[in-house]
Formats: C-alpha cells, sequence, structure tokens
C-alpha cells in the first residue's frame, strides 16, 4: 500500500508523461493532491507556442473558446487512458472527470471524482 504522498507523486509523474507524449509538451510545474475521493491535479506552463500564438493573434474570446475547446476534446478522447492509469496508481476507478484551462496564465486543473476514497498508509516520521 502506497503512502499519500507516494500516490500523489505517482499521479504527477503519470500525468505529465500523458501530457509530454499526447500533447507534446510537459507542464514546467505539477502538483496532485488527492482529498477523500477528488483527486485535484494542477499544470502549470502547459501552453505550447502554437497555443500561445493562436490566443494571441486572434480576438481574446474567439481564441480563448477554441483552444478550450480542442483542449477539452483532446481530453476526451484520451479518457479512457487516463481513466486507466488513475486507476492502476490510486487503486479505485475513476467516475467523472473535469478540466479548465486559462489561457492566460496557462494553468491546467484536472480533477478526478473517484468511486471511493482510495487507501493509503500513513507515512513514516522520521
Amino acid at each position: 500500500m502506497k503512502t499519500l504522498g507516494e500516490i500523489e507523486a505517482a499521479v504527477c509523474e503519470g500525468i505529465s508523461r500523458f501530457e509530454q507524449e499526447y500533447m507534446g509538451r510537459g507542464p514546467k510545474h505539477i502538483s496532485a493532491h488527492l482529498l477523500g475521493d477528488l483527486l485535484v491535479i494542477r499544470l502549470q506552463g502547459v501552453l505550447t507556442s502554437a497555443e500561445q500564438h493562436l490566443v494571441t493573434t486572434l480576438p481574446p474570446e474567439k481564441g480563448r473558446d477554441l483552444l478550450k475547446q480542442v483542449r477539452t476534446q483532446l481530453i476526451e478522447i484520451a479518457r479512457p487512458k487516463l481513466d486507466t492509469m488513475i486507476q492502476g496508481i490510486v487503486g479505485v476507478r475513476s467516475l467523472s472527470l473535469h478540466h479548465d484551462i486559462s489561457t492566460i496564465t496557462g494553468e491546467e486543473v484536472v480533477i478526478f471524482t473517484l468511486s471511493e476514497v482510495p487507501q493509503c498508509r500513513e507515512a513514516k516520521k522520521k
């Protein structure tokens, strides 16, 4: 059984690898937090050069909406792979996935609602 920190670190590693392989670029910073049956993942610095260019050259609402639509579609297509990865790490299946990205800050948030609270062991105290 993994500790909470080990689960969160494994999620960061898995999501970072996914972003790099699937989106073509990994995040500059990533953090994951398991809060009961919610898994919250925050990625910073995820926009590619092409996405940044798209957002800055089109009218603000059009560029933003287009980027959000594309990112959402990509996440939905990859959802089975993400669900399998998360279940393998936390030991329980996900029920839902929520996603949003900021075109201003380049920050992305992914939230998984899990079927139950994952079991984890206490970390050894030093």
